[in-house]
């Protein structure tokens, strides 16, 4: 271990020390010597093909990496607690979120530090300790009204762990001078204080080509010779989230191999990507008539199937995001044919597995998943020889159908103020209008009214035209009394003259 340790400039409340221990803080910033500047290095080459595809350039599979992708290999077997994936559920790391995903009967928690998790310096380190809690299993919690939330026996789902993208810094922990990388905050304490205990498991998310993914399995090998673990102990599930990162998923899966767990078709963040690398070539419709049928995202999903199967790897399929109403009975009807005709696609497809936001969904997608495969574990033996996917058909982003509307617009402003206004005081993962929303559904909302307004959209159903002025009047009527910072922001990242990269990053720094 090195001899100095991080800094810490946040608040030290009860039991964190349990957490940001001196050999923890030594081994975080043991990880920012060694992996710093590649991480730099790495988002400098993201600005440089953004600016590229901006400039009129595109997308293509990489001539330099033709032998990797027409290459006779493998990654390692599934580790026994991921070979069953079937149903997995997501959510943040408070207290009850963990408890009830442990209790569903899922097969597997994705334990969110990203998309899901507001970055308040007490929901990463409590999270840490509550994942800490559960594992050893004393994790109990008691709400404000006093229910009771406690553990059950038997089975739990593996613990997926999701720390945070590449291009976050975490201002709570510093080296030297410096914010250490919220990925490795996050991967390190998450490490550290489970390897001992279970495997550790992980979500990438975020990444853009297999570069980032070798950083990433460069982290591992440094981190189980570090903690005594052996190598192809810890496993990752990569997101393939970002429309430059479909272009290289063999390339991922091989510089990760043996430390594969597979692919997930992280399919909201990619629709976000999608919209953030064309948004002056291709408008989006509305954000809600996009479904997984359009012939780009069929495209992306079919040949992620493949491209995992073929290399003995898991092929995880996208969330369901509803929220069932206590309610209304009508909505849920309606709504559950939609997430069981959704999983049935998935399930059809070939996909191993997929994600549900809420326990009531894990029947469901269980329920769909278990016709589909019986008593076997998964279908990675369903290799999909006859699917032939071209550049062309990944890109074929103007090919997809549906309008551009004033309700679309308005539904827009008001998930991403009402996203925000939540996130900025600590909540990740919100409940709006029976779907739960997260990052990065929010920046599809903001990067619609950003490429539309920007794009001189007209609207199909009224002919007016998207201005700044009618988004600020929309955001009015919509989100009359939301939270002043939640509204500033929203309108920074919608309706400014430069697209904003991330909204986390002006958001973070208005975050205490």
């Amino acid at each position: 271990m090195t001899e100095g340790k991080a800094r810490i400039e946040g608040p030290m409340r009860e039991r964190y020390d349990e957490i940001l221990t001196p050999e923890a803080l030594s081994f975080l910033a043991e990880l920012a010597d060694r992996f710093e500047t590649r991480r730099v290095e790495l988002l400098a080459a993201r600005k440089v093909r953004q600016l590229a595809l901006a400039a009129g350039g595109d997308l293509g599979f990489l001539a330099e990496t033709r032998a990797i992708r027409e290459g006779d290999w493998t990654v390692a077997p599934p580790a026994p607690e991921l070979m069953d994936r079937r149903v997995e559920i997501t959510g943040p790391t408070d207290a009850k979120m963990t408890i009830n995903a442990l209790n569903s009967g899922a097969k597997v928690w994705l334990a969110d530090h990203e998309d899901a998790n507001a970055p308040l310096w007490e929901n990463v380190i409590e999270g840490q300790l509550n994942l800490r809690d559960a594992i050893a299993g004393t994790l109990s919690h008691t709400s404000p009204e006093g229910k009771r939330y406690e553990l059950n026996e038997g089975p739990r789902p593996a613990i997926v762990f999701r720390p945070r993208g590449w291009h976050l810094t975490e201002k709570h922990l510093l080296h030297g001078f410096e914010r250490l990388s919220a990925s490795l905050v996050d991967f390190g304490l998450y490490a550290f204080h489970s390897a001992q205990r279970t495997r550790p498991f992980f979500y990438l998310p975020k990444m853009e080509s297999h570069r980032e993914a070798r950083l990433w399995n460069d982290v591992f090998t440094f981190a189980e010779d570090t903690l005594g673990l052996a190598r192809g102990t810890m496993r990752a599930t990569v997101l393939i989230e970002t429309i430059p990162a479909a272009f290289e998923m063999d390339e991922i899966l091989y510089e990760l191999r043996e430390h594969s767990a597979g692919l997930n078709a992280g399919r909201w963040d990619y629709m976000f990507s999608v919209i953030k690398n064309f948004r002056g070539r291709f408008v989006f419709p509305d954000r809600n008539a996009v479904t997984m049928t359009a012939p780009f995202l069929r495209a992306y999903t079919e040949l992620l199937v493949k491209t995992c199967h073929r290399r003995g790897a898991h092929a995880i399929g996208g969330m369901a995001a509803f929220i069932p109403s206590r309610r209304d009975p009508a909505i849920n009807e309606v709504a559950l044919a939609k997430v069981r005709d959704d999983k049935t696609r998935e399930a059809g497809d070939g996909f191993d597995g997929s994600w549900v936001a809420h326990p009531d969904l894990v029947p469901i997608c269980r329920e769909v998943f278990d016709s589909v495969l019986g008593t076997s574990p998964h279908q990675i033996a369903r290799k999909r020889d006859e699917v032939r996917v071209s550049a062309a058909q990944l890109l074929s982003v103007g090919e997809t159908p549906g309008g551009r509307t004033e309700a679309g617009l308005r539904n827009a402003v008001s998930v991403g103020i009402q996203y925000l206004a939540a996130w900025v005081n600590g909540t990740g993962a919100v409940a709006i209008f029976n779907l739960m929303e997260d990052v990065a559904t929010a920046e599809i909302s903001r990067s619609q009214v950003w490429q539309w307004l920007h794009n001189h959209v007209v609207l199909d159903d009224t002919g007016e035209q998207v201005t700044a002025e009618l988004v600020q009047r929309i955001a009015a009527q919509e989100c009359p009394d939301a939270d002043k910072r939640a509204v500033d922001l929203f309108m920074e990242v919608a309706v400014a003259d430069e697209y904003v990269d991330f909204l986390t990053l002006p958001a973070y720094e208005r975050m205490p």
